[in-house]
């Protein structure tokens, strides 16, 4: 039976909270031209079984609209006067407000800044000490070509990955991962862990550099040459800088004023706690205002250091030896990629040099609009980092290659002083000596010709003379990197530059930027997860972070600081970030779905990624990344576990084990950090721990309850307007979730049915990512 729905009509009482936005003259019965049209309840309908019942009907929007008859509005020809075929215009909802605005989020002043952010986080350190020493231990450019391969597959998707989750989300990295599923909640958690691990002794190392910073305001610098010291009325050259050299001394003693094992502490080091001070003041005024700050310093502190390493490679270039030493860096040795460790370690290295797993990406990315094109950031930033690791190696190789060439010259001089010497006390005969050789003007062709002849005639007893080759390969090929690289090689390096305090300077405050902006970065990623879940002023917040951190650096600051800061190096970090960074890539790929994932970002961007992507993130991803663990693993079980600490008395390193408490702590830093993944999981999977959805910002909900209002209001206008809701546009963009091809669709239209926790079983748009 059908009838009219008047005034008259009996009383539909339905479980929406929405009032149905029916029109006055609709209500009166009136229309603009001419009768008004009828909408006819659908049969079989609760509300015509017992329109003669005084029991209210309880019957939803959505129960309505389900039924298999409704009433198609657009062939009906009683369409308020039209003609047939032709569609009766509906009133038009009030369009919503940008999320991006509605959310109250901060954001990013222009597309520049967030670009120099991300470069700045994730060129670092690493790429000027790291990088160049793995060229030259894993065969010379050919080291690059497996540095490319690796980066190509785990290096741009999983950075892609992140950069979408964290602007699609927006969210820092507690909140996505407890977005995209709550039992793996634990991965933020971890991720800010390993954070703030890394970020303690990270400031430790710009606190070096601003101590050597402020010492090279001096002329000559003051590692130029070994200090003297009294002897009764004597002046003698200090016997522990004499025995090893004035950079390597100045280093260990005036610098650190290390201990010769873990064990002796020997108390702060008053120089470095002042040092690690004035560093996390400097980080502090960087991030106190959020983006808004660091935002405005990432312009300086991105871009200084590639003037830098420009006006470097320049003056390298111009130095004698410097060909030499770039020569030496590109030669590629290609048996050497054959072997697994060169693959091992230049997967590590395309893995942290990205930041995955920090979480300052993921924060970084949280702050741009959600159309932003994170693709193109993806492949842009990784291409920078992969160019300026190879420019930094430029500079790095031209200036060893310029101090390769002054330690040969003077193992030269040193070498024909002592064959002078065996020549005027009879040990060696002239007749050695070939007649065109001039020792006033001795090169190394010369001494190499000489050498060898003397070392033929004397086989017997060459071994007693104490000559050496000194070759200029032996120099290229002594491998430096980290700590030994900036502050012993390369400082010693400069001492021979002509004006060389203001290269010092440069290269220092190179140093310092590149450090800031990887602290910048860090410190987003724990302070982001943090402001998302709790309602405190990023000041205040800021302010007693830093306060802790530069507390607990004091661990570092020690004299034996120098050897913690290898440990936390060596195993807060390496093994726990790769868990961290798979489990991400699992949670996305296996668990929400990639199909599901390139939709959405087909739905953010515009345009649907390549399937390259889609079976990286699938397959080949988790898989390097499994390799990956179980290699770290492996090494971490056969390399034995100790620290190169100083001898004083023999003016060396030599190798040391950890004592058992030392080891204790290294472990302890693994556990700490990967505690939480389990504990989250097995505290979700028992519904002992929310599953995070109140942490959302109250506007963030808001948003999202204002496009379920708003889905509700539209299906109830249909409904009185006799609308087919197969045939009305829909609100939401369609959701056929595709394969890698775009061909084969897997739809997905049960809205609100997931078995998901939390907010993830709302029907929004919002929760489809």
């Amino acid at each position: 039976m059908r009838r009219r729905i008047h005034s008259q009509a009996p009383r539909v009482t339905t479980k929406s909270t929405t009032s149905l936005p029916i029109d006055p003259l609709l209500t009166l019965g009136l229309c603009p031209s001419g009768p008004c049209p009828v909408a006819v309840m659908p049969k079989n309908t609760k509300v015509t079984q017992k329109e003669h019942s005084n029991e209210p009907v309880t019957e939803s929007v959505a129960d309505l609209l389900s039924l298999e008859h409704p009433m198609g509005f657009k062939s009906s020809q009683m369409s308020m006067g039209l003609s047939p075929g032709s569609t009766a215009p509906v009133r038009a909802l009030l369009p919503s407000p940008d999320p991006d605005i509605e959310d109250g989020r901060p954001a990013w002043n222009n597309k520049l800044e967030y670009i120099l952010a991300q470069v700045g986080f994730s060129v670092g350190l690493g790429n000027v000490w790291r990088f160049p020493y793995l060229c030259q231990k894993n065969g010379g450019g050919a080291y690059l070509v497996p540095y490319f391969i690796l980066l190509l597959l785990i290096g741009i998707p999983l950075f892609f990955l992140e950069l979408a989750v964290g602007q699609r989300i927006r969210r820092g990295s507690i909140g996505v991962w407890n977005y995209m599923y709550p039992q793996l909640g634990g991965i933020g958690v971890s991720s800010l862990m390993v954070c703030g691990f890394v970020g303690l002794y990270y400031n430790v190392i710009i606190g070096w550099s601003i101590f050597y910073f402020f010492q090279s305001f001096q002329y000559p610098l003051p590692w130029a040459e070994c200090p003297l010291q009294r002897n009764g009325s004597q002046a003698i050259v200090v016997p522990e800088c004499e025995k090893s050299s004035a950079t390597t001394y100045f280093w260990y003693r005036q610098a650190l004023n290390t201990t010769s094992t873990i064990d002796d502490t020997g108390g702060l080091n008053w120089k470095m706690v002042l040092s690690l001070l004035v560093a996390w003041i400097m980080v502090c005024l960087a991030v106190i205002k959020g983006i808004q700050s660091s935002g405005k310093v990432m312009y300086f502190s991105s871009l200084f250091p590639y003037v830098v390493l420009f006006c470097f490679l320049v003056r390298g270039l111009m130095l004698k030896g410097a060909v030499d030493g770039i020569a030496h860096m590109f030669t590629p040795k290609l048996e050497k990629m054959l072997e697994p460790q060169v693959w091992r370690e230049a997967a590590t290295q395309v893995f942290f040099a990205l930041g995955l797993g920090f979480g300052g990406v993921i924060a970084f990315s949280s702050y741009n609009k959600r159309d932003n094109n994170c693709h193109f950031d993806a492949a842009l930033v990784s291409v920078i980092n992969f160019v300026t690791s190879i420019l930094a190696t430029l500079v790095v190789f031209a200036v060893l290659g310029f101090k390769a060439n002054v330690m040969n010259e003077k193992c030269v001089v040193e070498n024909a002083e002592k064959i002078l010497g065996y020549l005027n006390t009879g040990v060696l005969s002239n007749e050695l000596i070939p007649p065109h050789i001039n020792f006033s003007h001795l090169s190394t062709q010369d001494y190499a010709e000489m050498y060898n002849v003397i070392k033929t005639v004397k086989e017997d007893s060459f071994a007693q003379l104490g000559l050496d080759s000194c070759l200029l390969e032996d120099e290229l090929n002594k491998a430096v990197q980290g700590t030994g690289l900036a502050f012993i090689a390369f400082t010693e390096a400069m001492t021979h530059f002509p004006a060389s305090p203001f290269w010092s300077v440069m290269f220092f405050f190179m140093l310092i930027n590149l450090g800031l902006g990887s602290m910048i970065g860090t410190m987003t990623g724990i302070t982001t997860p943090i402001l998302d879940a709790f309602k405190i002023r990023k000041e205040i917040l800021c302010v007693v972070c830093c306060i802790i951190a530069f507390l607990l650096g004091l661990l570092f600051v020690q004299r034996s600081g120098n050897y913690f800061v290898t440990m936390f190096d060596d195993y807060s970090a390496g093994l726990p970030l790769t868990v961290v960074v798979i489990l991400e890539n699992i949670s996305v790929a296996w668990i929400y779905g990639t199909k599901r994932f390139m939709q959405d970002l087909e739905d953010m961007l515009g345009f649907r990624p390549y399937s390259f992507y889609f079976y990286m993130w699938t397959y080949v991803s988790p898989a390097i990344l499994v390799v990956l663990i179980i290699a770290t693993v492996i090494e971490m079980a056969v390399s034995p576990a100790g620290y190169n600490a100083w001898s004083q008395s023999e003016g060396i390193e030599h190798f040391q084990s950890y004592p058992p408490w030392a080891m204790g702590m290294a472990y302890a830093l693994i556990v700490v950090a990967m505690l939480p993944l389990p504990l989250v999981y097995i505290a979700r999977h028992f519904n002992l721990l929310p599953d995070g959805s109140n942490k959302l910002s109250v506007s963030y909900r808001k948003g999202m309850m204002k496009d379920i209002s708003n889905l509700e209001e539209q299906d109830e206008q249909r409904f009185i307007l006799g609308k087919n809701p197969i045939e009305a546009p829909s609100p939401m963009p369609p959701r056929a979730y595709l394969g890698p091809g775009g061909t084969q669709e897997m739809t997905n239209t049960n809205y609100g049915t997931s078995t998901k926790t939390g907010y993830q079983n709302i029907g929004s748009p919002e929760s489809e990512l």
